[in-house]
């Protein structure tokens, strides 16, 4: 397939047509042509055709003010559920969601029925997402079958395309194996992902430790039960000199303590949902379980400590912790409902309704692009003649609102469904293959 894309504008600092608007051809996957648009065609609107369908088939939005196209983005976290967990989601509804979101690139929880915990696994899920426009990444878990007691097979799955290593929404607790974990990966420069829980000090908490669940009469989860987990692997790290990634981090105090630990030259990076750096556990005030995720939703001190690790430099990269439920595991008593938001589809938007005001399209693409890419070894896709094409394209401009009837992942479980959301992910290129939003 050839696209030819005018009047676009490059978001890409390692690529010389930065911040330029350019007219590009991409040909079987290849950018094949990138030039500067000229003083005369700035006049006219972004278009995008293929061999296969002209403008005016594929054009959708009339007079979009500005287009930028991108790295293809990264979410570094997300649950598609297959094999074990169908009725919540599957790769294939998994996949067709993060097309829409602009994700040409996702990184899969080992949380499935059997864990990824074997390079079995590992071929199953490359081969399930193979010839697709979206490039999965599994997860291959830390221990067996994510139970915390023994060590996975994690060099044979490495061997086999595992990106990282993980027990995912079931972090390490044994502070013993988590430092055999960071050692055993040193052999093969691996990364391990922990979500920052200490599990017995949360257990049977609802929502964040305060005033509001006092209010609310629900049990708490004390800030310490991520900060002390936090504090512990980053010692364990600068034990081992291994390479650690935190995703899901929601308090200032581990904020401080990360900061710290890059700046004495530890290998650390850590990640943000949406949702954490969009709410506060106020919303909670209506007991409505879509609000339920794991971390829980902070105070408003703590979600703008978030934003300002965003603005520094902090927080490295976005991580939507997609956790697709169907109505059942949603739909009964706040105690007994899962964790979890099926938000990926609007990550962006949420992202861009809640930092528009801080950071800059720029800023934003970098979390989502080029650091993900860094960190885990992703191959860069250069905006560049001759480079492999995986690019995202999106506007901020404009309004989106996402219908349930709209909806591309199976799982119920969005809170923003129906919700006025700023800017627009328009399509995805990869693989050889166009996605475009309609």
């Amino acid at each position: 397939m050839q696209v030819q894309i005018n009047k676009v504008r490059v978001i890409d600092k390692q690529s010389k047509f930065h911040n330029q608007l350019v007219n590009l051809v991409v040909s079987e996957g290849i950018i094949i042509s990138i030039k500067p648009v000229s003083k005369a065609e700035e006049k006219k609107a972004f278009s995008i055709a293929t061999d296969e369908a002209p403008a005016s088939k594929i054009q959708t939005q009339e007079l979009i003010d500005e287009v930028f196209i991108s790295q293809g983005w990264v979410d570094v976290l997300a649950d598609y559920r297959e094999p074990g967990y169908e009725q919540k989601e599957t790769i294939e509804t998994g996949m067709s969601a993060a097309a829409a979101a602009g994700f040409t690139d996702v990184m899969l929880a080992p949380n499935t029925t059997p864990a990824s915990c074997n390079k079995g696994a590992i071929q199953y899920i490359l081969q399930k997402a193979a010839g697709n426009v979206v490039n999965l990444h599994p997860i291959g878990s830390a221990s067996q079958n994510t139970e915390g007691k023994e060590l996975a097979e994690m060099l044979d799955m490495h061997n086999n395309g595992a990106i990282a290593f993980s027990d995912g929404w079931k972090p390490l607790q044994n502070a013993n194996l988590m430092l055999k974990v960071l050692e055993y990966v040193k052999a093969f420069n691996g990364t391990i992902i922990q979500l920052p829980i200490d599990e017995p000090l949360s257990r049977g908490g609802l929502m964040s430790e305060g005033v509001m669940s006092t209010s609310l009469g629900m049990p708490g989860i004390p800030l310490m039960a991520e900060t002390l987990m936090v504090y512990r692997d980053l010692e364990l790290l600068r034990y081992t000199g291994s390479k650690l990634h935190i995703t899901g981090i929601s308090t200032s105090a581990s904020l401080e303590l990360i900061k710290k630990a890059k700046a004495d030259g530890l290998s650390v990076t850590c990640s943000v949902t949406p949702y954490h750096l969009a709410l506060t556990e106020d919303i909670l005030s209506g007991y409505d379980s879509n609000y339920k995720v794991f971390p829980p939703l902070r105070s408003n001190t703590e979600r703008e400590a978030l934003i300002s690790a965003v603005i520094d430099g902090t927080i490295d990269c976005i991580a939507s912790h997609h956790r697709p439920h169907e109505w059942d595991a949603k739909t009964k008593e706040f105690e007994y409902a899962a964790d979890g938001m099926a938000v990926q589809e609007l990550c962006y938007h949420i992202l861009w309704s809640t930092l528009s005001k801080h950071i800059n399209e720029e800023r934003l693409t970098e979390m989502l692009a080029i650091a993900p890419r860094r960190i885990f070894g992703i191959a860069p896709a250069t905006i560049a003649k001759g480079a492999k094409a995986s690019l995202t394209l999106f506007t901020s401009a404009g309004k989106h609102t996402l219908h349930k009837s709209g909806k591309k992942s199976k799982g119920i479980n969005n809170p923003f469904f129906g919700k006025e959301l700023p800017g627009a992910v328009l399509g995805i290129i990869n693989n050889g293959k166009l996605k475009w939003n309609k």
